[in-house]
């Protein structure tokens, strides 16, 4: 299993960038997946999470700005961000697995992540 995520840059405050990850080896049709970021000097935060039911949950500091989206058929799922904010500076990864308890999982595989600043 691989998850490869894609997108990050550097970026100016209020704007905008799509992240992408795409899962090889299971299929995402039936599983949780979510987007992670981690800041240097803080916690891992969950970002948003895309159930198997097909809702969908956002961190209350995104909601609003970034929407998740998923592509079954391409074993994709993406992160459009909007009104970006330099704390909205993190390592982005996402994450595949049951998700019972949300953003605490569990969750079985992990991508490496890709890098996203926000200048202001």
């Amino acid at each position: 299993v691989q998850l490869v995520e894609s997108g990050g840059a550097v970026a100016q405050a209020g704007g905008s960038l799509t992240l992408s990850c795409v899962v090889s080896g299971v299929s995402i049709e039936h599983t949780g997946v979510a987007w992670f970021r981690q800041a240097p000097g803080k916690e891992r935060e969950g970002v948003s999470l895309s159930r198997r039911g097909g809702s969908t949950s956002y961190n209350d500091l995104v909601k609003g700005r970034f929407t998740m989206t998923r592509d079954n058929s391409k074993g994709t799922v993406y992160l459009q961000m909007n009104a970006l904010k330099p704390e909205d500076t993190a390592v982005y990864s996402c994450a595949v697995g049951e998700a019972r308890y949300g953003f605490w999982g569990p969750y079985d595989y992990w991508g490496q992540g890709t890098q996203v600043t926000v200048s202001s």
